[in-house]
């Protein structure tokens, strides 16, 4: 007869073993989830139930049995108070085992347990992120027709700015460009030769 054997022994002794639940307990109690091996996980899930139908009935005798198990006081006030309202309407079943992947030492089976109903806790990053997004004024968006509009008449009052702005004359050429003009046309035109002096002329000169 198997009388008196109830859960795992964990190759630990009895004393090892309850430190540990308590242990455990208050920490999936305090976090509301937790990461160990399956078979822990089965254990720390029942006791939890037990500790949470414990909050729900609220006396003081239930009170002292819960303060008998749980580490931290601050945790058993939480049980009182937030898990008996969370979980007035549910009977049982207020954890949940999860499977995970094997752990890579010991290759042992992986389990996450938490707690039903678990309300989700925002990062710290994300609320930073809100914050950020609710300080910024939103830019009012224009529509689309408006914008069209405006910038063609834009363009159109900058088209007759031009057009009415006198033109600038073209800038006189320089002086130098002249000469420069006229010593080419009086090196193309062929110099004239000297009129011969007659033979008379030639002769008075002689004498």
């Amino acid at each position: 007869m198997r009388h008196g054997k109830a859960g795992k022994k964990l190759g630990r002794t009895p004393s090892h073993r309850r430190a540990m639940f308590r242990n455990m307990v208050t920490s999936l109690l305090k976090h509301e989830r937790i990461v160990t091996t399956e078979v822990k996980a089965k254990e720390i899930g029942r006791l939890t139930e037990k500790m949470i139908t414990l909050g729900k009935r609220g006396d003081l005798h239930a009170r002292r049995q819960a303060v008998a198990f749980i580490r931290s006081n601050e945790v058993v006030k939480r049980l009182f108070s937030e898990y008996a309202q969370r979980y007035a309407s549910r009977e049982g079943g207020y954890t949940r085992v999860l499977k995970l992947e094997p752990r890579a030492g010991d290759n042992a089976p992986m389990a996450l347990v938490e707690l039903v109903d678990r309300p989700i806790i925002e990062s710290k990053e994300k609320k930073a992120d809100k914050a950020k997004k609710e300080t910024k004024p939103k830019k009012e968006a224009k529509p689309k027709k408006e914008t069209k509009a405006k910038e063609k008449k834009e363009v159109k009052e900058k088209a007759e700015k031009d057009d009415a702005k006198p033109k600038k004359k073209a800038p006189a050429k320089k002086a130098t460009a002249k000469k420069a003009g006229e010593d080419t046309a009086a090196k193309a035109e062929p110099k004239k030769k000297a009129p011969a002096k007659k033979k008379a002329d030639k002769k008075e000169e002689k004498e």
